[in-house]
């Protein structure tokens, strides 16, 4: 019987100690709580100020908040923008750049606000039943549109009888007729529809302008005021439809809805030139497989000419799925945004069948782990801001002038990282054992890293699958890093950055091949001579915890692993999941009682009794994306094998294990100490 200590190996000591601060000491767990990182950034008309959203920490309510701060455009003034202390988000400049309307309010809601740069006050502009979002100025500046849940009764089934004076009975049942329901981060889904509003500038009621038991997102002005665009499904079976949407029109008089697009796939984000003639969006034809991406579309406001960009241009070319379409000033173009290779980056398209690149390290705003993500926002003259990051550097507002001389405006963690030791990301690529693909990965050191030493490696898998890593800040990689791992991670096929063939080769294969690929880059760090091959450690969230379930099915290299929030049964996952709508067909063929043993001989599961690996497994209790039962089979399937194991659950967490900073350092924490019981520990290895 193996006997576990209680108190953590020194590694784990030094991680929880508040150090003296003096330079260059390791990266500690406390030291999440000082993360600082910029999101929504927002600038000027004019381009002489950004608006921005600046997050916090909060140790004491161990939560993430959000203020709205301002920056000039050369850097010299930074200020918090309003005088409260509320959670504030959503700063959208008036087209005038006197104003800038906002969300702001607390657990019991939210409400629109207005602030005027020329005297500094704010007032709130609505007494709103639900909270708002997509706030979008009329180009007068005279309304705001937002969207907003409008909610409705639920189901009955059956009337109860009356209940006595006084007495205590339970809640009555919750009845459900809708295909999706709960969502996960939210839970229940509030019965009702999510509808477009438009509310004076200056406060009054809002009116709802769209109808129709659908869900109508992101409103967008057109230039004369008379009415607003909006991406929608409002086909009689929208519930059962996965990815279909299309782009309307609704008049603000009378409320007639024109549908612009007709297409099968998702048509979404659109933004209208300058001039109200074109119509930039953002969609694919569904091919029905796991990954398509995204093109840049045009059409008029009628819905007519619609059209790709000429697909001999070099955009045509660039074979990345693109988002977020901005039009510049003069009509001349469209911004986006897109991830290559890795990196996140805004692009800009030219009418006439150009392509530049015109900012790049777009992201920053995950923190915990190296995911993209950010926002870019364009001014008249063309400037864009943007928020940047990098391996060693959380968010920061940063500007790439119309020159493109690029300027960052914040140093919001320089307090932080000038005092702490923060591992670079040293990026290579090497080939799969497979098929000679080329895998881009990632590697960072320890502290103190020394080359003729020997070190263990940590290789930490990205979820999705439909997704990416990169040169992007990430307070888990570092705090591993910190422990003295060599930690690596790549992006194997399914990534998203690589195009859409690349992308796509999960479909009808995951977990696959994508297992050859990694198994290749921890080779290849092996190879370097710096890695102790006896000492190898593996862990990832959501789907990188499906492909450490499968990883320790597959071989025994690893001295220990980590599954988190792992799907390890495809049938039961597909049907409980709070998107267990998007699977059949994209994913495997047919329904899981279609086709079950394709489900299950891509489960994890399915090789369980060839595990012999030390593996723990977490999980958030409130996890609605990949259930509490998933890990909870995996874990009881260990046991009843006598296979090391423990099961750690975070109460209250949902699928994002880690959005609570104190979440965040306890799945690091318990991470490494499995990881310690059998650092130095010898066993044979085989691969199956």
């Amino acid at each position: 019987m193996r006997i576990w200590t209680v108190i953590p190996a020194c590694t784990l000591l030094a991680l929880t100690t508040t150090a003296k601060a003096t330079a260059q000491t390791p990266f500690t767990a406390l030291d999440v709580f000082q993360i600082e990182y910029a999101s929504d950034v927002q600038i000027a008309p004019d381009g002489q100020h950004v608006a921005y959203v600046r997050n916090t920490m909060s140790i004491m309510r161990d939560r993430r908040e959000g203020r709205l701060w301002i920056v000039s455009a050369d850097g010299s003034t930074h200020r918090k923008l309003t005088s409260t202390d509320r959670s504030e988000s959503s700063p959208r400049w008036s087209p005038d750049g006197s104003r800038i309307a906002f969300v702001s309010g607390g657990e019991d809601g939210s409400e629109i606000y207005v602030y005027w740069l020329e005297t500094g006050e704010s007032a709130r502009l609505t007494q709103l039943a639900r909270s708002p979002r997509d706030l979008a100025w009329s180009y007068d500046g005279r309304q705001i549109a937002f969207s907003m849940l409008v909610p409705e009764a639920g189901p009955q089934l059956a009337s109860m009888p009356p209940r006595p004076d006084g007495a205590q009975w339970a809640d009555p049942p919750r009845v459900t007729t809708r295909v999706r329901h709960e969502a996960d981060g939210s839970g229940f889904i509030e019965p009702g529809f999510n509808h477009i509003f438009v509310v004076p500038a200056d406060g009054g009621t809002p009116r709802q302008v769209t109808s129709g038991d659908f869900h109508h997102r992101g409103p967008v002005w057109m230039p004369d005021g008379g009415s607003i665009l909006f991406s929608a499904n409002r086909e009689p079976d929208w519930e059962y439809q996965v990815v279909e949407s299309e782009l309307y029109r609704v008049a603000l008089d009378g409320g007639e809805t024109t549908r612009l697009t007709h297409r099968d796939g998702p048509d979404a984000s659109p933004a209208v030139a300058p001039d109200g003639r074109t119509v930039a969006y953002v969609g694919f034809d569904d091919r029905i497989q796991t990954y398509q991406t995204r093109d840049l579309y045009l059409t008029g406001p009628d819905g007519s000419r619609a059209r790709t960009l000429p697909a001999d241009t070099q955009l045509g070319q660039l074979d990345r799925a693109v988002g977020s379409p901005v039009w510049a000033s003069d009509g001349s173009g469209v911004y986006f945004s897109y991830d290559d290779e890795g990196d996140s980056k805004v692009g800009f398209a030219s009418t006439d069948g150009g392509f530049r690149v015109v900012a790049e390290g777009l992201g920053g705003t995950a923190v915990g782990r190296p995911y993209g993500g950010g926002n870019f926002s364009v001014a008249s003259d063309g400037s864009v801001a943007f928020t940047q990051t990098s391996s060693t550097d959380p968010s920061e507002v940063a500007l790439v002038e119309p020159g493109g001389a690029v300027r960052v405006l914040t140093s919001l963690n320089a307090d932080l990282t000038s005092q702490r030791h923060l591992g670079e990301a040293e990026m290579f690529w090497t080939e799969s054992s497979y098929d000679g693909r080329r895998i881009q990965s990632w590697v960072v050191h320890p502290p103190g890293f020394d080359r003729s030493k020997r070190y263990p490696l940590l290789l930490e898998i990205h979820g999705g699958p439909v997704s990416n890593y990169g040169d992007r800040f990430s307070a888990e990689v570092q705090l591993y890093a910190a422990a003295g791992y060599v930690v690596v991670y790549a992006n194997p096929r399914g990534s998203t950055g690589y195009g859409e063939e690349f992308g796509n080769l999960l479909y009808h294969d995951y977990p696959g091949n994508d297992y050859d690929d990694l198994m290749s880059v921890v080779d290849a760090v092996i190879e370097r001579g710096y890695v102790d091959p006896d000492q190898l450690f593996v862990t990832g969230g959501s789907a990188g915890g499906i492909m450490t379930a499968w990883i320790v099915g597959k071989t025994d290299r690893f001295r220990a692993a980590v599954a988190t929030k792992p799907v390890v049964n495809w049938i039961s996952k597909t049907l409980v999941a709070d998107n267990y709508n998007g699977y059949a067909d994209y994913r495997y063929p047919g329904q899981p009682w279609e086709n079950p043993m394709d489900y299950w001989r891509f489960s994890p599961l399915s090789l369980v009794g060839n595990v012999s690996t030390p593996t723990m497994v977490m999980v958030g209790m409130a996890d609605l994306r990949t259930p509490v039962s998933e890990a909870k089979q995996l874990y009881h399937a260990l046991k009843l094998r006598r296979v090391d194991t423990a099961l750690v659950e975070l109460p209250g967490s949902y699928h994002n294990i880690s959005n609570r900073p104190s979440q965040l350092i306890a799945k690091v924490l318990n991470t490494l100490a499995w990881f310690e019981r059998y650092r130095g520990e010898r066993r044979p290895v085989s691969d199956r």
